[in-house]
């Protein structure tokens, strides 16, 4: 009796120990490392597409969990963890190259403002039929734009800035358009 107790003790034993676990820690490290993801910024604009595979891949490790799959939920979590640290990585890359960009941009804005504006006074001197009004208040919009384009590059949002920036260019564009359309109607 003695000896069929401690078999019996032994073979649960075992099974016990034999049961596969979830992977309970890296589970836990694959959830936080997306959160960080999803929690940095320049992640969430620049690394858009590693910090999808990441979400993705965080949700098939809790249905492998949840089916009780825990290789299958293991391979996964460190898949999302992968993913996750690829969208900070890229973030960080995304965003000195948009900071690089927005400062060229804007660098080059000034001289392209002030070229503008003269174009728009010799217009003026040359009496071309324009809105001058119009064209005047443009412009001023432009150099406005330009100044929140240059606080966004100082407040570190480059997208921001790049994309104010480029709205300067068109717009400094369109003027200098309407100049030398004017200056073709007056030939």
């Amino acid at each position: 009796m003695k000896l069929r107790y401690i078999l019996f003790s032994c073979v649960i034993l075992a099974l016990v120990l034999g049961c596969a676990k979830p992977p309970l820690a890296e589970m836990d490290s694959a959830r936080e490392a997306v959160f960080r993801a999803e929690n940095d910024a320049d992640a969430v604009v620049y690394g858009s597409t590693s910090l999808a595979r990441a979400r993705d891949a965080l949700r098939r490790m809790q249905v492998e969990a949840d089916s009780k799959r825990y290789d299958a939920a293991k391979t996964l979590a460190a898949e999302a963890t992968a993913a996750a640290e690829r969208a900070i990585a890229d973030g960080r890359t995304g965003a000195v190259r948009a900071r690089e960009e927005a400062a060229s941009v804007l660098a080059g804005l000034p001289s392209e403002l002030e070229e503008t504006s003269r174009n728009v006074s010799g217009a003026r001197y040359s009496q071309l039929d324009l809105d001058y009004d119009a064209l005047d208040r443009d412009l001023r919009d432009a150099y406005n734009l330009t100044d929140l384009a240059e606080e966004d590059q100082a407040e570190g949002r480059y997208q921001d800035a790049l994309d104010k920036a480029r709205e300067v260019r068109a717009n400094l564009s369109d003027i200098n358009q309407k100049v030398a359309t004017a200056v073709t109607r007056k030939k």
